[in-house]
């Protein structure tokens, strides 16, 4: 049998799709360098580059679970390609968090109107219920995942903040949410509960 380190980065990818979670923090070791030197380079910062990184491998993660890795032959440009989009998405959800000043030419008065306003208020319920059945669902997680989930999704905290607040490595608090994930995905099928958040 193959030990981790002898394995592609490819058999790794699939042997951590397999169940083997040692395969995955072998692929991290392998990769972490190159993904965060690419996102630094384009961010040119290095708190948001850890936060885009973190975020990267958290969606890497998601994708493998759900099956949409297919063995390509370079596991590295499939994370860098996510990476990318992770960077497009923040700079994206930046540019929208951008508040619009309202000029003569520009007639926002059709956001008032009820339709609008319904359909948010529906999206809004909904995302309420899905908060609720996550804090349910987090009350069976072991403590340290269910603190960073706390942490990264009710406080809104990045993970250097994460790892700062709770004394541990980045790498550390990437590697309990990696299993706080595993664990609610497995607690959502068990308890049949639907986590999609309305945009």
């Amino acid at each position: 049998m193959n030990t981790l380190e002898s394995m592609t980065d490819e058999q790794l990818a699939l042997a951590y799709i397999d169940g083997n979670n040692r395969a995955f923090d072998e692929l991290l070791s392998r990769s972490q360098d190159k993904v965060f030197t690419y996102i630094m380079y384009v961010v040119k910062d290095e708190d948001l580059a850890n936060d885009l990184f973190q975020e990267t491998y958290l969606k890497v993660i998601t994708k493998m679970q759900e099956g949409r890795y297919a063995d390509s032959g370079k596991f590295i440009w499939w994370v860098t390609r996510i990476a990318h989009n992770v960077i497009i998405d923040h700079y994206r959800a930046v540019k929208s968090s951008k508040i619009i000043e309202s000029g003569k030419d520009n007639d926002l008065t059709n956001l008032n109107s009820a339709s609008v306003l319904d359909s948010n208020r529906e999206s809004e319920l909904a995302n309420e219920q899905v908060l609720k059945d996550v804090k349910r669902l987090m009350e069976a997680l072991p403590e340290a995942q269910r603190e960073v989930v706390f942490m990264r999704f009710f406080q809104e905290l990045s993970f250097k903040e994460i790892a700062e607040q709770t004394n541990v490595s980045i790498n550390t608090s990437l590697g309990r949410m990696r299993y706080a994930l595993m664990n609610l995905r497995k607690l959502t099928k068990e308890y049949g509960v639907n986590l999609a958040i309305e945009s």
